[in-house]
């Protein structure tokens, strides 16, 4: 991290010296990586730039903007910030809203509940509302969550997903809205840092370039180098903030925890999956155990059923057998009694 402030001073004195038209136009901007919660902390506690930066998402004016305070948070005995970032906001149209901004750098199995979690907490704040002719009103809140991974199926870097109120009958947009379906749904902006593309087609993507993951020079992932002058004019005095960023001295420390905090919960997750597969395998060797039991089982019942049909068998056989001997000796007793019948009436049975 020296060497990040080196690379600072350098640059100063090298805009200090005579004939820097060159080295400007020439030499990249090293900023600091917004991605990092510290970094985009820094970066939104200029108000001029927070509302620039909300503004050109939602794609309307803000003329107020109140943040509300950062809070730490213990990780697994780090302690590192964890961007909540939320403030309300009011419109040229004089509307409030309370938007939402949601930083994540990688992909966990537990993201999902703790979004709902979080927008959960949000709607239940008893602050989150405004005093309006004596009433109080909730505020309709925004979301905003930058993704530092890819969606499975959306390939657009961009995404708005809007509420519209619709007659049901009719199939009608209705123009009007209600602060009761305000209160109780919500509009999102969902931005994939990895698909931010180089060629920016909208006032947003030209924002969102100072994001690009692409712009890394080399394995310090705490680094974008930017060009300066392909930057919009109005929002050069971000990459300038984000530039000074990188010679504070506790941004590049928050980095680094941002930094062990993530490669700890990686571990965690990974011994997770790692205990989770070994749990499926340990049940699928039960589960096979069982089978191969049941299998056996089987297998003795059939040999049993075997058995017991070629016992049947020989029984049945023996039972023919001694049912034949005993027709014979009843022939022949027969026979025998006939044979008496003829001597006691004096005829010869030769004859």
């Amino acid at each position: 991290m020296r060497e990040l402030i080196q690379t600072a001073d350098r640059r100063q004195s090298i805009q200090s010296t005579p004939n820097t038209d060159y080295f400007t136009r020439v030499v990249p901007m090293r900023i600091a990586n917004p991605i990092y919660d510290s970094v985009f902390k820094y970066l939104l506690e200029d108000n001029q730039l927070a509302k620039l930066i909300i503004s050109t998402i939602l794609g309307e004016e803000i003329i107020e903007l109140d943040c509300r305070p950062q809070e730490q948070i213990a990780v697994h005995s780090l302690t590192v910030y964890r961007l909540d970032f939320a403030a309300t906001i009011k419109n040229a149209a004089g509307e409030y809203r309370k938007v939402l901004i949601e930083i994540q750098k990688a992909k966990f199995e537990t993201d999902i509940m703790r979004f709902r979690r979080y927008l959960g907490t949000q709607y239940a704040d008893v602050n989150n509302v405004r005093i309006e002719q004596g009433n109080k009103q909730a505020l309709p809140l925004v979301t905003i969550y930058f993704l530092g991974h890819p969606l499975n199926y959306i390939t657009a870097p961009v995404i708005r997903v809007g509420r519209e109120y619709y007659d049901l009958t009719t199939n009608e947009s209705i123009a009007e809205r209600e602060p009761f379906i305000e209160s109780l749904t919500h509009d999102s902006y969902i931005i994939q840092i990895p698909r931010l593309r180089q060629d920016h087609r909208s006032e947003v993507e030209e924002l969102l370039q100072v994001f690009n993951q692409d712009k890394i020079p080399g394995v310090n992932k705490h680094i974008l180098e930017i060009q300066e002058d392909e930057v919009a004019e109005r929002y050069r005095p971000i990459i300038r903030r984000l530039h000074r960023a990188i010679a504070e001295r506790p941004v590049i420390d928050a980095m680094d925890v941002e930094d062990e905090v993530l490669e700890e919960l990686q571990k965690l997750e990974r011994k997770a999956d790692q205990e989770r597969i070994e749990k499926e395998r340990a049940l699928a060797d039960k589960e096979l155990a069982l089978i191969e039991k049941e299998q056996a089982l089987a297998e003795k019942d059939r040999e049993r059923i075997e058995k017991e049909f070629v016992l049947a068998e020989k029984e049945r056989i023996l039972a023919q057998q001694q049912r034949e001997c005993v027709e014979k000796e009843q022939a022949l007793a027969e026979q025998q009694r006939l044979l008496a019948l003829l001597k006691n009436a004096g005829i010869d049975p030769n004859q």
